[in-house]
């Protein structure tokens, strides 16, 4: 009996072992190359949380806009004036909003723990941003296909996330090093879901794909 694990992204239970260690056992499916860990290996909401608690993302710092600037500029190209957008997983410090805001936009919150308001889900939205949460989705196809329903005709979805290049040696590569991260993309899996949804896809810089609607 085939105990392979099914792609949390696609679906698709033809998956193989793509990496082992210690304490942790990954794989890649077949079908839209998403690696992801075995679920026997997720950490629960308590254990989650607590890392969570330990990130210090200063709204006020200014390496950290920075960072968050390669979501935001292009983001920033794509939107009219009076755009209305969704910062879905915020985490305790939100900032991107507060650039938005300042540009004078205006953004709703999401995050399960810091900002749990399930109503977003009922709205529409001209621009929706993912920024360092894809790879957090225990059940990424869902989720990211609930996320780009929500958006208007012509909407943007941003998503960042550290996504797997072929440069990338996985066994020492830090992105995995988290536990809280627990599938990783790649351009092929981006592609995928715009297949998937009818989208155009744009990849920017390295690790931000644009998802027209």
């Amino acid at each position: 009996m085939n105990q392979d694990p099914s792609c949390p992204l696609c679906g698709n239970n033809k998956t193989q072992s793509y990496y082992l260690n210690e304490n942790s056992s990954y794989w890649q499916c077949s079908n839209c190359e998403l690696v992801f860990l075995a679920k026997r290996f997720h950490l629960n909401n308590k254990d989650e949380k607590s890392r969570y608690d330990l990130h210090q993302n200063d709204s006020d710092d200014a390496g950290y806009r920075q960072f968050l600037s390669t979501v935001f500029n292009p983001v920033l190209k794509h939107i009219q004036p009076q755009a209305k957008g969704l910062d879905f997983g915020c985490g305790p410090g939100p900032t991107l909003s507060l650039m938005f805001k300042d540009a004078g936009f205006e953004v709703d919150l999401f995050d399960k723990y810091y900002a749990n308001h399930p109503q977003v889900f009922n709205n529409s939205y001209d621009f929706i941003t993912a920024t360092e949460v894809a790879e957090h989705l225990a059940e990424p196809g869902i989720e990211l296909a609930r996320l780009y329903g929500m958006l208007k005709p012509n909407g943007v979805l941003a998503v960042m996330t550290g996504m797997l290049h072929t440069d990338i040696d996985f066994s020492t590569w830090y992105y995995k090093s988290d536990p809280t991260h627990i599938c990783f993309f790649n351009q092929a899996s981006m592609k995928y879901l715009a297949a998937q949804w009818g989208a155009r896809v744009e990849f920017i810089d390295k690790d931000v794909t644009l998802f027209f609607k």
